[in-house]
């Protein structure tokens, strides 16, 4: 029996779900605002798209070692205080470059050193939060929490960069000291939460389980395919990282004008996360699914080649209403598929999949840009970003035939 179509911000009659939603909006504005200015402050003493991409390299490495693992640990611990631990860590992190910089840094590596410990506690709290969502709502309410989640995250990504490149004007250290404050409400926000822990498999603690995710997304092929085609969609298509050398030598709008443009994402995704929080998707979800990721590909093309800001504008909001779409999609398949006995160690691998595709796309803009020039990285991404929507659908027929959800897994 498929879900009943829910109700607009039904989950928010939820106590503890509101309490995480909203510590997740702070963390995602946060984070926002913090990709900014480091993002400027990189590219501002190396004068290279390099850097840029070793900054999402950075955080990618640690991440990469430590996400399996960490799934594993929400499976067998306190879900909340694994996210409490895990944004502490990151709000040291913040606090250390808010005091370097009030003291006049002029060098790179102590933010990729930060960029390390903030992988590292990505790692931790992606796979515990996307594990938790299900346990804080019924079943019923819980499509709708999904959509309230990413309306929120959305609305996050347009006014974080939006307001971190505003602050900036200010100097570094005041967006620092904004996204500090901002964590420190998000660590409170967690701690008010109830424990959650998740149901038990009576299995004792092995090792070689961190791979039972790996095992469980290879046997369900549509849940295969959705996180694949993401991966693939955003590694060769991701432009983001980019976006500062196109404010600065392309277009020519200042730390202003690259908040606007990483804000523009966030708008298109917004109103779509919007629409699909008051009309979820009932029918032809896989169609859907690559319906979004084809939007976002052609988008990233026309970006790549517009010298004008409107219509950079314009294409990143159709960037981020595609990308919106396929992350809906992908998120509720993987969760209502998966048992919330190893629901951590499948979102861990889904979260290695994200992390992949965002962070290591970042990396491997960033070289292309160097090899390749600015315009051709961009561009032929995109292409290549094209190409994945149509061999993923020659690949995975189960997915591009799925029309409705499935059935909460309650295992």
């Amino acid at each position: 029996m498929s879900l009943r179509r829910p109700a607009a911000f039904a989950a928010l009659r939820h106590r503890d779900f509101a309490r995480f939603a909203v510590g997740r909006f702070c963390a995602t504005l946060a984070w926002q605002m913090l990709s900014v200015a480091v993002g400027w402050q990189v590219y501002e003493f190396t004068r290279d798209p390099l850097a840029l991409g070793l900054i999402g390299l950075a955080q990618f490495l640690p991440f990469l070692a430590l996400v399996l693992p960490a799934g594993q640990i929400a499976d067998r611990t306190d879900r909340r205080l694994l996210l409490v631990l895990a944004y502490g860590i990151e709000a040291c992190c913040i606090a250390a470059l808010f005091v370097l910089t009030l003291a006049g840094l002029e060098i790179v590596w102590p933010i990729f050193v930060a960029m390390v410990f903030f992988g590292a506690g990505r790692a931790f709290w992606m796979p515990a939060g996307q594990a938790m969502t299900p346990n804080l709502v019924p079943p019923e309410d819980f499509s709708a929490a999904v959509a309230l989640n990413s309306a929120l995250f959305e609305i996050a990504v347009v006014v974080g960069p939006a307001l971190g490149g505003l602050l900036f004007l200010a100097g570094a250290d005041v967006v620092y000291g904004a996204v500090l404050l901002l964590m420190i409400v998000v660590v409170g926000s967690m701690l008010s939460i109830r424990p959650v822990k998740a149901v038990s498999d009576g299995e004792p603690f092995r090792f070689r389980d961190a791979l039972e995710g790996l095992r469980f997304v290879w046997r369900r092929k549509p849940v295969l395919g959705a996180i694949s085609l993401d991966l693939f969609a955003v590694l060769l298509g991701g432009a983001t990282a980019l976006l500062p050398v196109y404010a600065s030598d392309v277009l020519h709008v200042g730390p202003a004008g690259l908040g606007l443009l990483r804000t523009a994402p966030g708008v298109g995704a917004a109103v779509t996360a919007a629409l699909l929080a008051v009309s979820p998707l009932q029918q032809h979800v896989g169609r859907w699914m690559f319906f979004g990721t084809g939007v976002f590909a052609v988008a990233t093309v026309v970006f790549g080649v517009s010298t004008t800001f409107w219509l950079s504008l314009v294409a990143l909001v159709a960037l981020g209403a595609g990308d919106m779409v396929s992350v809906y999609i992908r998120h509720i398949l993987v969760q209502l598929e998966t048992p919330d006995a190893i629901r951590g160690r499948v979102s861990a691998v889904n979260s290695m999949f994200i992390g992949a595709s965002n962070e290591l796309g970042e990396f491997r803009a960033g070289v292309s840009a160097r090899l390749f020039g600015l315009v051709p990285a961009v561009v032929w991404g995109g292409v290549a970003c094209i190409g994945v929507v149509f061999a993923a659908a020659a690949l995975f027929p189960t997915l591009r035939r799925l029309d409705r959800f499935p059935s909460p897994n309650r295992g």
